[in-house]
């Protein structure tokens, strides 16, 4: 037998006291290699000769590197427990450096304590396999008398907690189990594809404080949290003098709060095309509120609740026969109108807070002017303005009204 390799026989095999080994005795392979700072061995066991030794001409040269240990003797719910609570103190910093936001820590514990370690958490850490994850994967996908089956994307949120809880411990295990799963399809897409005519049709039956939510949403697309953060004093030039802009400094979560942005990108100057400007001078108006209060709020310092939002949405768009749309797909409309409107990629990333890792984006900064050019892009769409310009969108069929009798934008306001 290859060095660092013995032949493990069964316990009533003939082998182990001299003999032969018989027929029903199938013997398993041990390969192991020398931690030299535990200074002690690291021992794993293959079904077959080949694959022991592939695994220690692999871990030979990673255990001289040092970047090899033993296998970690926490199991998977000692493991989930410490992780989480490093997390929620700080210890623990997401792949950007970033603490976690606190409801992605509140999806992970939940969804670790719902789906992974009834089944799986007495096992150690380093003994889960994919195999194992992948038989998971397989139960929470399918239905039975117990149980709903889960959706496709929400499969994948529980993997992806597994994923970050063995990134954090990758140097305690020697093969990471989540690697190279077959996950399922994510579903349906909560995208909107409607024109701007559609989204003044659809802002234009909701009361004003609520219109004014949906029109952020639509024209400036900012995150429901963003959104319940949201101050006076990050409304820039409302008044008409001077750039208009919306700074975006903070989300709100339910129960920490105000908190940082998603990343680091999220905070940033979002565009106010003339059209929305109109809409928030309106509505700080009949508001009477300034400085530090929120635009949105229920209270001025207590921010609205997003189901009694929606409520009061969903009740004016069916008295309207409306289709009902979500903040989030307003979001998503946005992203579609800065494309049609014509502004570059890389710009309706940085308007949209999203993290682009490009090494020529740490090279690329906003020019003096081009704000304020971007803006009156977006409003000259959004008011059919730019005709020679405009990219086809899917009619709004859904808004129970055609193109050509819906007003322009502009007439809302």
């Amino acid at each position: 037998m290859a060095t660092g390799i013995t032949t493990r026989h069964g316990r009533g095999c003939p082998s182990r006291s001299g003999g032969k080994c018989d027929s029903p005795c199938t013997p398993a392979y041990e390969a192991w290699v020398w931690d030299k700072r535990a200074a002690k061995k690291i021992v794993k066991r293959f079904a077959n000769v080949t694959e022991a030794k592939n695994w220690r001409g692999d871990a030979v040269p990673a255990a001289r590197k040092g970047v090899l240990r033993s296998p970690s003797k926490l199991t998977l719910r000692a493991a989930a427990d410490e992780w989480l609570d490093k997390i929620e103190t700080g210890v623990v910093l997401s792949r950007n450096r970033r603490p976690y936001k606190p409801s992605v820590v509140r999806g992970y514990r939940a969804d670790l304590e719902n789906h992974v370690l009834d089944d799986l958490g007495g096992l150690k850490l380093a003994e889960v396999t994919a195999d194992d994850l992948q038989a998971l994967i397989e139960r929470l996908s399918q239905k039975t008398e117990d149980r709903k089956a889960l959706s496709g994307s929400k499969v994948r949120n529980v993997i992806v907690a597994l994923q970050a809880l063995y990134r954090y411990y990758r140097r305690q295990v020697m093969v990471d189990p989540t690697h190279d799963l077959d996950l399922p399809e994510r579903g349906g897409r909560r995208e909107w594809t409607g024109t701007p005519q559609d989204a003044k049709a659809l802002l234009d039956p909701l009361p004003f404080d609520v219109r004014a939510v949906y029109a952020t949403a639509f024209y400036a697309g900012l995150r429901r949290g963003e959104l319940r953060a949201l101050r006076v004093r990050n409304l820039h030039g409302l008044d008409g003098a001077g750039e208009a802009f919306i700074e975006v400094e903070h989300g709100w979560d339910d129960y920490a709060g105000e908190i940082d942005p998603k990343s680091s990108a999220g905070a940033r100057k979002a565009l106010m095309p003339e059209t929305l400007r109109l809409i928030l001078a309106d509505h700080v108006k009949e508001t009477g509120r300034n400085g530090d209060a929120l635009v949105f709020g229920r209270t001025a310092f207590d921010p609205f609740t997003p189901t009694f939002l929606t409520d009061r949405a969903d009740e004016a768009w069916t008295a309207a026969k409306l289709d009902r749309v979500t903040l989030h797909q307003c979001r998503h409309a946005h992203a579609s109108f800065l494309d049609a409107a014509g502004i570059s990629e890389a710009r309706c990333d940085r308007y949209m807070g999203h993290a682009r890792h490009a090494v020529s984006d740490r090279y690329r900064h906003q020019l003096k002017g081009q704000l304020a050019k971007d803006a009156k892009e977006l409003d000259d769409y959004l008011n059919d303005r730019q005709r020679d310009n405009v990219v086809a969108f899917p009619t709004g069929a859904h808004t129970g009204a055609q193109p050509s009798e819906t007003a322009s934008v502009s007439q809302a306001v």
